[in-house]
């Protein structure tokens, strides 16, 4: 039993780090710096980004993401996810981990980093009505589209599996807007009613459709590469992440809740995973490590300060 639980922990690790450490090489820029970061200890940001729940807020995330045509047709032509999901996956947790427990400077270069990625993603796709539109990877439409989906993923999921928000949802909102406009987005929403009005206004003005695109990220969504240890873990909580999105997407995805309990289901898993990785997050221990100089350093500058 110590042995699979052992080879469990370690495959987790690979698939969300890269590392089987659970420490990829970039976490250490996490401890470089001289400012606190954009958010903090007590913050709700490091509240929701710290917990356990961001594993399902993932899968919802990239689900939803699939239903506006511009952002489909973006990973349809330029993402490697076939080849190298794993690593389209932990590409995009750097940035959302590096953001929100890095200083200001290390999270504003990482920003940068993946902005210059985007500016090679160009083309052409056809719009819900079946006009042939341009899109780039830093349209601000599309920006806004990624950046509300992913905000209300992580939010919706926190809500559901997660501890209490400090300042409740509506700080969660306006503190991750932050991240939205490192990255270009115009207008994000600082409040949950905000983020809900956004995510409708997409949906009421036809912008998302469903097709062979979508089905196609879908399927792969369901059925990634994963080892067969963590398959049955991945699939309750594919199921979770699948009840917690609202029907009227749903039906657009081609996916139906489950009859089973999978809410209390993925709460289960989250409670396993939790145990297996321990209490301690490599990430905030980096920030907290960092914190924990700039404050000892201020104290030998001033040593007669509280």
């Amino acid at each position: 039993m110590g042995r699979f639980t052992d080879s469990w922990r370690s495959h987790l690790l690979v698939t969300l780090s890269g590392n089987s450490e659970g420490r990829p090489k970039w976490v250490g820029q996490i401890a470089t710096g001289d400012n606190a970061g954009f958010f903090g200890p007590g913050s709700a940001v490091w509240t929701v980004h710290g917990g356990m729940a961001t594993m399902v807020a993932g899968i919802r995330a990239l689900l939803m993401q699939t239903l506006h045509p511009g952002a489909m047709a973006g990973v349809h032509d330029w993402s490697r996810y076939h080849e190298d999901p794993l690593g389209r996956l932990s590409g995009t947790i750097q940035w959302l981990i590096t953001v929100t427990f890095a200083d200001t400077v290390v999270a504003e270069r990482e920003s940068g980093r993946v902005a210059h990625f985007h500016d090679r993603v160009v083309g052409t796709y056809l719009d819900a009505r079946g006009e042939e539109r341009p899109y780039a990877a830093d349209d601000p439409e599309l920006l806004s589209w990624v950046h509300v989906v992913f905000t209300d993923a992580f939010l919706q999921s926190h809500l559901l599996w997660g501890t209490a928000i400090p300042g409740g949802a509506d700080r969660y909102v306006d503190e991750w807007a932050t991240a939205g406009e490192l990255v270009g987005v115009r207008n994000a929403p600082h409040s949950a009613a905000e983020l809900a009005a956004q995510l409708e206004a997409f949906r009421s003005a036809g912008t998302l459709k469903s097709d062979a695109r979508v089905a196609e990220a879908v399927r792969f969504i369901r059925y990634p590469p994963l080892s067969r240890g963590m398959l049955p873990f991945y699939r309750i909580m594919f199921a979770g992440a699948v009840a917690s999105i609202p029907r009227e997407y749903r039906d657009m995805l081609g996916l139906k809740r489950s009859f089973l309990p999978t809410i209390w289901g993925t709460r289960l898993v989250l409670g396993v995973v939790g145990a297996l990785l321990g209490p301690s997050s490599t990430s905030e221990d980096a920030a907290r490590t960092r914190l924990a100089r700039i404050a000892a350093t201020k104290q030998l500058e001033h040593p007669s300060a509280p």
